[in-house]
């Protein structure tokens, strides 16, 4: 009798498991739904990654972001980095308040043409540690993508954290029709070893990779304008080759790269015509010539599961 009412339980148990999974697969497909409607008019998305931290990842997404924009096109920026959100600084746009309704938010105005959302913004404290699980991170992340409302975009750059962990894995899983992502690297073997983990990443998830930079990869002289390297470069440069990535370009390092990102002015519209400006605008070059995806079927991938 005993083993009857175990039994019973354990099938029971296994039936609320199987139960709580379908109703949690059927939620996941109602949210890439109601997402594939809601960024139908977003032209390109792409993802900024980095395998390590410390490379200039936030600063070269807030700076292809902003020569876009220059470029006439109209932009989103989405900070999808829930502990260490950088972008409302770079952009100067901290303390900036986020309005919208019950149901929806509108981003954070930088210029006519680009618009900016990042949890920084939802802070009341900027020292304040975010201490949350992945869920919460999922979460957070679902309502950048179904509850802001981004309106008709050219371009949606997503700054990824740094690594492979839960926020580009929730962009990867909720967001259809990527073009795909941007990664970002320094020329020094330890960084190059952690951005082939990005790669790897990419490919596992099926996200295709548009290519890499090569950050920080000389040093431009304020007085003389000479480009002088400090460590090293080309490391980026052998390791896409390697992998058969596409090279997007080397960004040197230029202080007034630094000035620009501290006091929060757009280094791009402040210094135009600086070495450093002329090689996002030629990775940017590189955007321009993204074919629009059609995504006139998210809508019946997303509704078949």
């Amino acid at each position: 009798m005993m083993d009857k009412q175990n039994s019973d339980n354990s099938t029971k148990a296994n039936n609320d498991e199987v139960e709580k999974h379908r109703q949690s697969m059927g939620k996941a497909f109602s949210d890439k739904h109601i997402i594939a409607e809601k960024l139908a008019g977003v032209k390109h998305r792409i993802m900024v990654l980095s395998g390590k931290g410390g490379v200039g990842k936030s600063t070269v997404a807030v700076n292809l972001a902003t020569a876009l924009a220059m470029e006439g096109k109209k932009v989103g920026l989405m900070d999808i980095d829930i502990h260490g959100p950088s972008i409302p600084k770079l952009m100067g746009l901290e303390g900036s308040p986020v309005d919208g309704t019950e149901t929806s938010l509108n981003p954070v105005k930088k210029d006519n043409n680009l618009f900016v959302m990042s949890v920084g913004f939802l802070m009341q404290n900027k020292d304040e540690a975010v201490i949350w699980r992945g869920p919460l991170k999922y979460s957070i992340i679902k309502q950048f993508l179904r509850d802001v409302e981004w309106g008709e975009l050219d371009y949606l750059i997503i700054d990824s954290p740094p690594g492979t962990g839960d926020e580009p894995l929730s962009i990867a899983q909720l967001l259809t029709g990527i073009d795909g992502a941007i990664v970002v690297t320094t020329p020094q073997d330890l960084a190059v070893d952690d951005v082939r983990k990005s790669i790897t990443f990419c490919r596992t998830v099926k996200l295709p990779v548009l290519g890499v930079i090569e950050n920080m990869s000389g040093f431009v002289c304020p007085h003389c304008g000479k480009i002088t390297e400090l460590f090293k470069s080309g490391g980026g440069e052998a390791m896409a080759a390697e992998m058969g990535i596409p090279f997007l370009g080397r960004i040197p390092i230029d202080p007034k790269v630094v000035e620009s990102s501290d006091i929060g002015i757009s280094f791009m519209k402040h210094y135009p015509k600086s070495k450093t400006a002329e090689s996002f605008r030629n990775v940017v070059k590189t955007m321009l010539e993204l074919p629009e995806i059609s995504r006139s079927s998210d809508k019946e991938k997303t509704s078949k599961g």
